[in-house]
């Protein structure tokens, strides 16, 4: 299976709908991939928060409408990262969308844990509260996005639901790269997944962006990891890899903690 990961150069002199534009072309120009996947709210920036507000779409806005054609064009499967979106109810959430080869949407993830604790994301956007996972003719995908890497519970989840391929689109800052690396290798070996992690390059609302997305088989081995600027990985994975490790070495079996209510005394 081809996976192209897009690390997308955020810049703040570039409108939305140039941006849009420029993705996806770029999401075309893949065509012979399996898979390709998009950052975190690459149309406005994570950490641009003044504008979530303003540039907030409806699910089925311009930014799934030019996703959904460009994932058709290219013939993918096309992880589009995640937008700002308005629920019709009022709700901002940080919303990933999934397409098709046909364009059609197979999933789209309300982003579960929202960072900035008592401002940004945190305040401003609704979280999600639903688990997903897509079946590709090769592999199960589960979703997460930025801040999840955190919580390793929630991956232990998506891998009970039958995930092997652990997709993360960010917005990693610079200063916390470190952090990026090693949870991705992390979430890679406790679930003996393969992890595709896309974040964002450049700067925007003043914040520096890690860059280095990455590619981690079931063993924790680091596949492909970009630079800092805008650059598009492209890896061959074996899904098959993911079952031939849990059978190598059956960690996953002897788990004990989580399977059943804990006893309090």
């Amino acid at each position: 299976m081809r996976a192209s990961l897009l690390q997308i150069d955020v810049n703040e002199g570039e409108s939305v709908e140039s941006r849009r534009r420029r993705v996806a072309s770029l999401v075309r120009e893949q065509a012979g991939a399996d898979l390709v996947v998009l950052p975190e709210l690459w149309t406005t920036g994570a950490f641009a928060y003044e504008v979530f507000a303003q540039e907030a779409e409806p699910l089925e806005g311009p930014t799934y409408e030019a996703m959904a054609k460009a994932a058709s064009d290219a013939g993918v499967w096309l992880h589009a990262g995640s937008i700002p979106e308005r629920d019709p109810d009022g709700p901002l959430y940080n919303t990933s969308l999934l397409f098709s080869p046909s364009g059609d949407l197979a999933a789209a993830y309300r982003k579960i844990h929202r960072f900035g604790f008592d401002k940004g994301e945190a305040v401003l956007m609704a979280a999600g509260r639903d688990l997903v996972t897509v079946r590709l003719p090769d592999t199960t995908l589960g979703v997460a996005t930025c801040y999840d890497l955190r919580f390793p519970e929630l991956f232990r989840s998506l891998v009970d639901a039958g995930a092997e391929t652990l997709v993360v689109p960010a917005g990693w800052p610079e200063r916390r790269r470190a952090h990026w690396t090693l949870l991705a290798r992390a979430r890679a070996v406790e679930n003996q997944a393969f992890v595709l992690a896309c974040g964002t390059a450049g700067s925007h609302a003043g914040v520096p962006q890690a860059g280095h997305s990455i590619v981690v088989d079931p063993w924790g081995e680091v596949l492909a990891e970009a630079g800092s600027g805008e650059e598009i990985l492209t890896v061959d994975i074996d899904p098959a890899r993911v079952a031939t490790t849990r059978e190598q070495f059956p960690a996953l079996k002897d788990r004990v903690l989580g399977l059943e209510p804990p006893h309090t005394f």
